[in-house]
């Protein structure tokens, strides 16, 4: 369980990730922190590029950041936008985030007062898996 300084730690983390996100097209910076389950965090920010297909979402910049750094369980994860109102992880930060925080905590909050508590697998019920070998 996610104590309330373990969220603070985060959303301080994703704020700050936020201030450096690469927008130019969207102007919609979006700042994400991850605590693996062996409590190391992770952050990561939007990068959109001009071929937008080839834009990463925050979620999965922190999430691929811890990946790298070989941790495999994501316990936690922030989501923070400079909105009024937060903002939920798309469709496929979603996904990314069911293969390795399947009940990871996720918190997304914005400017605003309003903080949205969700788990993984509720953000994205019924989501592809591949059948066991």
């Amino acid at each position: 369980m996610t104590t309330e300084a373990d969220w603070e730690t985060l959303v301080v983390a994703a704020t700050g990730a936020s201030a450096v996100a690469y927008c130019p097209y969207s102007r919609f910076a979006v700042g994400a922190a991850v605590r693996t389950r062996d409590g190391r965090i992770f952050a990561g920010c939007n990068v959109e590029n001009a071929s937008f297909g080839l834009t990463v979402c925050a979620e999965r910049n922190a999430i691929f950041q811890a990946v790298a750094a070989g941790a495999r369980e994501i316990a936690a994860l922030v989501v923070y936008t400079s909105t009024p109102t937060p903002s939920t992880p798309c469709g496929a930060c979603r996904q990314v985030l069911l293969e390795l925080g399947a009940n990871a905590e996720v918190l997304c909050v914005g400017d605003g007062p309003e903080r949205r508590l969700f788990t993984a697998v509720t953000l994205l019920p019924e989501a592809f898996a591949l059948p066991p070998r």
